[in-house]
């Protein structure tokens, strides 16, 4: 079947050098931060360029955007429903939020639609303890909350900080830390239009009787459309581009018979459009295509190359490529993995922190360096075992090897 080239979302005039610059610089952002308040320094560009936003998100990944003045709301619909590696966090570097955390932040914003225009953090506390006793399904899924504890307490704290960063909830007097510590509370306003546009469903949840997880997500994310040609065409695109600004790696092993049909006539045009977009650096190989970010601005998780955990991480995936190399569809053991681990900890013991030589503390290093692989589409964990994928080449090392013609001279000298 022969797929028509679809016309890009241009704008009526092209853009100078600088307008090209400055929406580059908002479509990033909201790539980044797809809930952007107007204390963010690139909100002034997503302003300016609100109108062209709109509609190259739209046609391009059939996202929508609302902007207002007090943030800008980017509602974006995921190309996968699978991908657990990408959970919220209060602050960089926080880890990302646990499945009672998760629950606590939905209860919270319930618990926030009720107040009136300030609360205080002991009072949200004792409006999600009420939501929680009254809902036996809760208690049935395992989820205990009841503040007897300095862990639970931070759990409330971390969905606390994690709204104020999105703005949704500005402090205006006490702290966290006491009311984690039990001597203090926290007071809030309310930004009700935030508030309004936390949700991102295309379903509200509450309308959808499914009962299995993965069920609800496709549910509460399902995109109805025409059942013809062009809608389908429209489907597709969008689920491609999608892949192609969020995901950090489109392997073609992973696209259904109509995605590669697609890709296979629309493949420059698609990146193209992203790259004139975002700046974003395409790199094509045989098994799929990832979009580079050479400034760095645009990634929300990196391959370390700093500190111990660094250090493993980059030598980790190094064993990992040359296995793929040597025995491409082997899974390899964790008990591997953590005896290689243990190996490099006692090789490179002398720059490496003094914990990384406890036995005990090696698995879990190992965990986390393979979290943060899985994370990048490097490889893929299965029970005990892990499957290196094939990006994670890039990573192989071999000795190096000079053609004869380089770096060697006759007798005399020529």
């Amino acid at each position: 079947m022969t797929i028509p080239a679809v016309p890009a979302a241009s704008p009526r005039t092209q853009p100078d050098v600088a307008e090209q610059h400055e929406r580059r610089g908002a479509v990033r952002a909201l790539l980044m931060r797809p809930f952007l308040p107007a204390s963010d320094d690139a909100f002034p560009l997503v302003r300016r360029h609100a109108r062209w936003l709109r509609d190259w998100f739209a046609h391009e990944t059939g996202w929508t955007l609302h902007v207002d003045r007090s943030h800008a709301r980017l509602r974006k619909t995921p190309a996968r429903l699978d991908d657990a590696t990408r959970g919220a966090s209060a602050r960089p570097g926080d880890p990302p939020f646990s499945r009672r955390r998760y629950v606590l932040l939905c209860l919270a914003l319930a618990a926030l639609e009720g107040e009136e225009r300030q609360t205080a953090l002991g009072r949200l506390a004792e409006r999600i303890l009420a939501s929680v006793a009254a809902d036996p399904e809760l208690a049935a899924a395992g989820i205990r909350f009841t503040l007897e504890d300095r862990d639970e307490r931070r759990d409330l704290v971390a969905v606390a900080r994690l709204l104020m960063e999105l703005r949704v909830l500005r402090r205006v007097d006490g702290d966290e830390a006491a009311y984690v510590a039990g001597s203090g509370d926290a007071l809030y306003v309310i930004d009700r239009a935030a508030l309004a546009a936390m949700l991102a469903t295309r379903r509200p949840p509450t309308a959808v009787a499914a009962q299995r997880l993965d069920e609800r997500l496709a549910a509460i994310t399902e995109e109805p459309a025409p059942d013809t040609p062009d809608a389908r065409n429209r489907a597709v695109r969008h689920r491609l581009t999608r892949r192609l600004l969020d995901d950090p790696v489109l392997l073609y092993d992973e696209l259904d018979e109509a995605e590669r049909s697609y890709l296979a006539s629309q493949r420059a045009r698609l990146v193209g459009v992203v790259e004139t977009a975002t700046g974003l650096v395409p790199e094509i190989r045989a098994e799929g295509i990832a979009m580079l970010d050479e400034a760095g601005d645009c990634t929300d998780l990196r391959m370390p190359e700093e500190g111990t955990d660094g250090h493993l991480t980059l030598l980790l995936a190094e064993f990992l490529a040359t296995s793929l190399r040597e025995q491409p569809s082997r899974p390899v053991p964790l008990e591997e993995l953590d005896a290689h681990a243990a190996a490099l900890a006692r090789e490179h013991a002398a720059h490496w922190r003094k914990e990384a030589s406890d036995p005990a503390a090696v698995p879990v290093m190992v965990a986390g360096a393979i979290d943060r692989l899985a994370a990048l589409d490097l490889v893929t964990i299965s029970g005990d075992h892990v499957l290196p994928r094939p990006p994670i080449a890039r990573y192989a090392v071999a000795e190096p090897a000079l053609p004869a013609t380089l770096g060697l001279f006759s007798e005399d000298g020529s």
